[in-house]
């Protein structure tokens, strides 16, 4: 496969206003999905039980917390006295 650079405005672009026929859209979601369990999957395995992580929780305050279960898409995360259950590409390590 040829490694041309296409940025991501072109793509936006191609996805918005282009004439892709229906098929051709849910190829690109398929496609966003693989790539988005990838990361997903990518994420879980650096991940170790009590590690620090941080992410942005519901209300947008950044939460910062432990590892305490490692499931196949989810993290559970334990912020003091509560404890969530967040998407594991929604993670970070902490410093």
């Amino acid at each position: 496969m040829s490694k041309s650079k296409i940025s991501i405005n072109e793509i936006n672009h191609a996805i918005m206003f282009g004439d892709l026929s229906n098929d051709q859209l849910n190829s690109v979601v398929q496609a966003l999905k693989f790539a988005r369990g990838r990361l997903t999957q990518a994420t879980i395995w650096t991940m170790r039980l009590g590690d620090q992580v941080k992410f942005v929780n519901k209300q947008g305050r950044m939460e910062t917390g432990s590892v305490t279960k490692i499931a196949k898409k989810y993290v559970t995360v334990k912020c003091g006295f509560t404890q969530w259950r967040v998407p594991a590409n929604m993670l970070e390590k902490a410093a």
